[in-house]
């Protein structure tokens, strides 16, 4: 099954969920919410899942083998980071802003 898209739908700065994301496959199916985690040094996905009635929760929709939860992780990652750099580039940072007042003052 092939991704067709991947959208980042929301960014976090705090805490450690980073990222909200869709997925589609095959211009056919999308699968939402799918999380961008940062913990424990490393960054991972959690798919879409519902609260039970005993607090605890379940996988709403998820890879049934390893090899394709790798794929299908690596590319959410990868379109996470890139989103990321892309939203870097386009932001000045602060001292950038600072350069350009006292250029234009």
């Amino acid at each position: 099954m092939q991704i067709t898209d991947i959208k980042i739908r929301k960014l976090f700065n705090e805490g450690p969920m980073k990222a909200i994301v869709s997925v589609t496959f095959e211009n056919a199916l999308a699968v939402h919410d799918i999380k961008v985690i940062y913990a424990h040094d490393r960054t991972f996905i959690v798919m879409p899942s519902r609260k039970n009635p005993d607090g605890t929760y379940r996988d709403i929709v998820h890879p049934i083998n390893a090899s394709f939860r790798a794929s299908l992780e690596s590319a959410v990652l990868d379109a996470y980071h890139a989103y990321q750099a892309e939203a870097e580039n386009a932001e000045p940072t602060e001292e950038a802003k600072a350069e350009d007042a006292a250029f234009f003052s």
